[in-house]
């Protein structure tokens, strides 16, 4: 079985030493770096899986790097930083992080949310293609691929899971906590600004005017759903 490629970027020496010898013994292929200018040259040069990214560092932070890298790349990517504020953790999913995690850490839910965001940004592909559409917004799940009047739009793996969640089910209504468990594969437990930060970005990137959305639906009190009508 071939390997997952993660890519740990921190520039504490001992937190990277850690979280490599955590990764291998769990049977990943990690690679290190340790700002963000080496963060985004590596991304270019190789193939990753996964990468971990420190916040505050040196040269360039990975605020910055991670928006340089959303520029060419999807990879999935876990922010890790000393910052535990609600405020640093909406900033760095806006960015376009898909998980985020406060040092210090237990290095064993790392690995955990490592294996998780694997699993949903790696899920087998069906073997016969399966296209949910609503106007002009199209899911493909076996391209894994999703384009509005056929122009394709670039998702996360997260915000790809949430939208095919709600287009494989239109017109049901999805609470937060049930969103939460289905892409996160976990209780949810002060995941809300989580959920809502991932909604705003796939409006962004699927609705004409994000504030008056024609595909993806919010039922106050309730939750989401995209409306087939």
């Amino acid at each position: 079985m071939e390997q997952n490629r993660i890519l740990v970027v921190d520039d504490d020496k001992e937190i990277c030493e850690a979280i490599a010898i955590y990764l291998k013994s769990e049977g990943f292929e990690c690679v290190r770096a340790s700002n963000g200018t080496e963060a985004i040259k590596l991304v270019e040069e190789q193939s990753f899986d996964l990468m971990i990214l420190d916040i505050m560092m040196p040269i360039m932070d990975g605020l910055v790097a991670a928006s340089k890298i959303r520029e060419f790349s999807n990879i999935p990517i876990i922010f890790l930083s000393a910052k535990s504020e609600d405020t640093d953790k909406v900033l760095g999913l806006n960015i376009g992080a898909d998980d985020y995690v406060t040092k210090p850490f237990n290095p064993m839910e790392l690995i955990a949310r490592c294996k998780s965001l694997l699993r949903r940004s790696k899920m087998a592909a069906p073997t016969k293609s399966t296209t949910y559409s609503v106007g002009g917004l199209m899911l493909d799940t076996l391209a894994k691929s999703v384009s509005v009047d056929g122009i394709e739009v670039k998702l996360t793996a997260t915000e790809y899971k949430i939208l095919e969640l709600l287009m494989m089910n239109m017109n049901q209504v999805f609470s937060i906590d049930q969103i939460y468990e289905h892409v996160w594969n976990e209780p949810n437990i002060n995941g809300e600004n989580t959920v809502a930060v991932h909604i705003r970005k796939i409006r962004e990137k699927i609705e004409i005017n994000p504030k008056e959305p024609k595909y993806l639906k919010v039922v106050w009190g309730i939750g989401y759903k995209v409306e087939n009508k």
